[in-house]
């Protein structure tokens, strides 16, 4: 199993996950790491990568590149060799229902899956976060309907973690939904506060934060009740599996 980092919100160019950004450089063993940017849920917004560049470029030291798969048009061999030569990968956020669909049209969740197994360290925020889970809490409605008409629903990622995400857990109504949406669906809710991020390696886990206040929470149905309880942050690493069963963690 590789390496992942699931970022649960904030926000990149005011550097308010400057401290989780720079465990994800940490965590390739390189000085001076390629780290690789894939903005399809942004619709490959320039901005973001440009963003990128300045804080994983200029701050971080890693030699930058990006996967368009919207403004540009790559084969399949240009995806394969941009995601597999590299040493980390960060997805950003935005519509992630779309950029699953556009990732499954072009091979990147294939190529994805095969870096996860060459232990290239796989990370990103909200959407990017999301993708590396069974399934997501999204918000991908509202990118596409009116600020009324729009409701939160269930996306499925990659599946390389056998558990259902929800970013952004402390902002709007997400707790509230993202509970009622476990009760439909017997699965380990992981849920994320801004600035509170998962790191996965080996098949064990931790908690980070870059704000002290943050939180990460495990969520799971018993015997018909919804379970809340926070994920302790510790130096060290625990069991991934006893996380991801349905009984006190």
């Amino acid at each position: 199993m590789g390496k992942i980092v699931a970022i649960g919100g904030g926000e990149l160019s005011e550097l308010e996950t400057i401290s989780i950004d720079r465990k994800i450089v940490e965590l390739t063993g390189k000085r001076y790491p390629k780290a690789l940017f894939i903005p399809t849920a942004s619709e490959d917004a320039k901005e973001y990568y440009d963003t990128f560049i300045e804080v994983y470029g200029n701050k971080l030291g890693c030699k930058t590149d990006v996967l368009y798969l919207i403004n540009e048009t790559p084969d399949e061999k240009e995806i394969k060799n941009k995601i597999l030569k590299t040493d980390l990968i960060y997805v950003g956020g935005g519509n992630t229902k779309k950029m699953m669909e556009i990732w499954e049209k072009n091979k990147v969740d294939k190529y994805l899956k095969k870096a996860w197994k060459k232990d290239i360290v796989l990370s990103g925020l909200s959407a990017g976060s999301i993708c590396w889970f069974k399934y997501g809490h999204s918000d991908s409605e509202s990118f596409t309907k009116n600020e009324n008409e729009w409701s939160y629903i269930k996306v499925n990622g990659l599946k390389l973690i056998n558990a259902f995400l929800c970013p952004h857990f402390n902002e709007d109504n997400r707790e509230e939904d993202f509970k009622e949406m476990l009760k439909k669906y017997n699965e380990t809710g992981i849920a994320l506060e801004n600035n509170s991020a998962i790191i996965i390696k080996n098949n064990k886990y931790k908690i980070i934060t870059s704000d002290e206040k943050a939180k990460a929470y495990k969520i799971y149905k018993n015997e018909g009740k919804i379970i809340t309880e926070v994920i302790k942050k510790e130096t060290n690493y625990n069991e991934l599996d006893k996380l991801l069963t349905k009984t006190a963690t």
